[in-house]
C-alpha cells in the first residue's frame, strides 16, 4: 500500500514538473517589457530643467546672504554681540535652507508624478505590462526612452 502511494505521489510530482516546465517555455505567459532611461528622460524635461535653474538661483542667493551675514558678524566689536548675531543668523539659515529644500522636493514630486502618469499611459497604450529602469536591466526589453522624451518635453 505504501509503495502504491509513493509511486502515485512520484508520478503526480513528475507530471506537475512537466507542466511547470511546459508553461515556463510557452510564449503565452511572457510579458511585454519596456525599459526607460529615467535619468535621460528627466534631464530633457523642460519642467525639471526649470526647477534646476530655480534651485541654483535660490542657492546662489543663499550664498550671497551668508556672505552678508558673515560680514555683519565681523563688523561687531564685542564677542557678545558676535555670539548673538551668530545665533540669529544660524536660526535664519536653517529656516532658509529648509524652505528651499522643501520647495524643491515638493516641485520635484509634482514633476515625478507628471512624468510617471505619461509613462504609464504610454506603456498601456503600447501594450507593455512591465516597465523597468534601463540602469537595472542587463539584457532585454524594448527601449521606449525616445518616445517618452518626445511626450514629456
Amino acid at each position: 500500500m505504501k509503495k502504491i502511494k509513493r509511486g502515485t505521489i512520484y508520478l503526480l510530482m513528475l507530471l506537475i514538473g512537466f507542466n511547470i516546465h511546459n508553461f515556463a517555455l510557452s510564449d503565452n505567459h511572457l510579458s511585454k517589457i519596456a525599459i526607460v532611461d529615467v535619468d535621460g528622460v528627466l534631464s530633457k524635461s523642460v519642467q525639471f530643467m526649470a526647477l534646476k535653474k530655480e534651485h541654483e538661483k535660490k542657492t546662489d542667493e543663499l550664498e550671497k546672504w551668508i556672505a552678508k551675514a558673515k560680514a555683519d558678524i565681523d563688523k561687531q566689536t564685542t564677542q557678545e554681540d558676535k555670539a548673538k548675531l551668530v545665533k540669529k543668523y544660524d536660526e535664519e539659515l536653517l529656516k532658509k535652507r529648509k524652505t528651499i529644500q522643501d520647495d524643491y522636493t515638493n516641485k520635484l514630486k509634482t514633476i515625478d508624478k507628471n512624468i510617471s502618469a505619461i509613462l504609464v499611459k504610454e506603456a498601456k497604450d503600447k501594450g507593455y505590462e512591465v516597465v523597468l529602469n534601463k540602469n537595472i536591466v542587463l539584457y532585454g526589453g524594448e527601449d521606449i526612452t525616445s518616445s517618452l522624451t518626445k511626450l514629456i518635453k
